[in-house]
C-alpha cells in the first residue's frame, strides 16, 4: 500500500522549480504524492510530471480573510486525501498547512524553513511574522531549516532543539543537479551569443546577479558598488536576471531609475534557463540580506563562476572566503566594491575560485544525496509511528 504524502507550498513555482524532480523521486519510492499550492503557470508542468495537484487560495501577503478560506480548503483536502505525512515549505503554506494538519491529527507533520522574512521586517509586521513562525513550529513535529546558520537562528530565537530541529544532509531544500549545471560547449556558445546581443565589449567585465530584483536581495548595495567601479578605466557591465516585485519589496526609486537609464546595466527579466545567462557573466554577485540556502549561488558555483556573496547563512555555507570565492559584510557597499574590484583585476583568481567552488558543491550538495537523506528521514519517522 502506497504511503500518502501531502507536500504544500504557497506558489507552484516552489514545487516545480525549487523542488524540481524531488516529488517524482519520492513518488517512485512507494509514496502517493499530492502537491498543493496556489494556482499558476507551473501547475500543468507539475501534473505533466506525474504529480497530482490541488489549488488553494494562498497569497504571499497578510490577508486574514483569504487565509481563513485557504485553511478551510486545506482541512477539506486533508480529510479527503488522508495523508500520513504533511510536509510544508514557505511561510504562508507552513502556517496554514501545519495548522490544518494539526486540526486533522495527521500523524507526521513536517515543515522546511528556507529563509525568514521576519529577519528584515520591522514593527507590527515583524511581530506578526514572528507569531506566524511560532504557531507553525508549535503545530509541526519536526522543523527542517535548510541551512546550519538558519538552524542556529531558529534554535536561539524560538528555543527549539534537536531532535525536533535538524538540517537534511548538508543543507539546501533540494540540492543541485550537478550534471545539468555544468559547462558545455553548447551553453558556452549561447553565452557568447548573449554577450554579443547585449553589446558587451570582449575586453570588459560583466558582473551578474540572478534573483528577484527587490530590496532584500541587496540591490541597493549592488548598484552603489557598481557605480563606484565607474572610476576605473576598464569597461564594466552589470546584468540583472530576474523580475521586479514593486508591490512586495520594491527597490528604491533612485536605484530603479539608475538601472533603467544606465547604458551598461541590463535588466533582462526572468529566464527559464539561467545557465547561459550565468555563463555569460565574468563574476556572480549576490549581496542578499537574508536567505535560507540560495539555489542561485549553488548554480553559479556549479557553473564555475567566481562568486561574491554576503556573509549570511546559506551563502557562507556554499562560499568560503578567499577559498571558493569572496564573502563580504551584509549591507556594506564599500566591501562589495573592494571584492568586485579584486576579481575584476585578476583573471587567475576568478579561475581558481570558480574551479574550487564547483568541486565543493559537487562534493556536498549533489541533488541525489539530499533526496536520499530526505527519504531516510521519512522512513525513520514512519517506523516510529508503527
Amino acid at each position: 500500500m502506497r504511503i500518502k504524502l501531502l507536500r504544500i507550498t504557497t506558489v507552484p513555482e516552489s514545487l516545480h522549480v525549487l523542488l524540481k524532480g524531488q516529488l517524482e523521486f519520492i513518488q517512485r519510492q512507494g509514496f502517493e504524492v499530492l502537491a498543493v499550492s496556489s494556482n499558476g503557470m507551473h501547475v500543468e508542468e507539475i501534473k505533466t510530471a506525474g504529480i497530482k495537484h490541488r489549488s488553494v487560495f494562498f497569497t504571499r501577503r497578510i490577508t486574514p480573510f483569504t487565509d481563513l478560506i485557504a485553511l478551510l480548503q486545506l482541512i477539506w483536502i486533508i480529510l479527503c486525501f488522508k495523508p500520513v505525512i504533511v510536509h510544508t515549505h514557505t511561510p504562508k503554506a507552513g502556517l496554514l498547512g501545519m495548522m490544518a494538519a494539526l486540526i486533522c491529527r495527521v500523524p507526521i507533520r513536517l515543515h522546511t524553513v528556507a529563509g525568514l522574512p521576519m529577519m528584515e521586517a520591522e514593527g507590527v509586521k515583524r511581530w506578526i511574522l514572528n507569531l506566524s513562525e511560532t504557531v507553525t513550529y508549535y503545530c509541526a513535529h519536526k522543523i527542517y531549516p535548510n541551512s546550519k546558520g538558519l538552524m542556529s537562528y531558529i534554535s536561539l530565537r524560538f528555543k527549539i532543539q534537536p531532535p525536533r530541529l535538524g538540517v537534511i544532509g548538508n543543507g539546501s531544500s533540494n540540492g543541485i543537479d550537478t550534471r545539468y549545471f555544468c559547462k558545455t560547449p553548447e551553453l558556452e556558445k549561447k553565452a557568447k551569443e548573449i554577450k554579443k546581443l547585449l553589446n558587451i565589449d570582449p575586453t570588459g567585465i560583466l558582473f551578474g546577479f540572478v534573483g528577484r530584483i527587490v530590496r532584500d536581495k541587496g540591490i541597493k548595495e549592488l548598484i552603489a558598488a557598481f557605480r563606484n567601479l565607474q572610476t576605473n578605466q576598464r569597461k564594466v557591465y552589470l546584468m540583472l536576471v530576474g523580475n521586479t516585485e514593486d508591490d512586495l519589496d520594491p527597490i528604491e526609486p533612485a536605484d530603479k531609475q539608475y538601472i533603467d537609464t544606465a547604458d551598461n546595466i541590463m535588466l533582462v527579466g526572468y529566464q527559464t534557463d539561467v545557465r547561459p545567462w550565468m555563463l555569460a557573466m565574468d563574476v556572480f554577485v549576490f549581496p542578499s540580506y537574508r536567505e535560507g540556502f540560495p539555489n542561485v549561488v549553488m548554480q553559479a558555483a556549479c557553473l564555475e563562476l567566481p562568486c561574491i556573496v554576503s556573509n549570511i547563512n546559506g551563502c557562507n555555507e556554499i562560499i568560503q572566503h578567499k577559498v571558493t570565492g569572496l564573502v563580504v559584510s551584509v549591507k556594506n557597499a564599500n566591501e562589495l566594491t573592494s571584492g568586485m574590484t579584486e576579481l575584476m583585476n585578476s583573471s587567475d583568481l576568478r579561475l581558481k575560485f570558480g574551479t574550487r567552488a564547483r568541486e565543493f558543491v559537487v562534493r556536498h550538495f549533489e541533488q541525489k544525496f539530499v533526496w536520499n537523506d530526505l527519504l531516510k528521514e521519512y522512513q525513520c519517522l514512519l517506523e516510529n509511528i508503527k
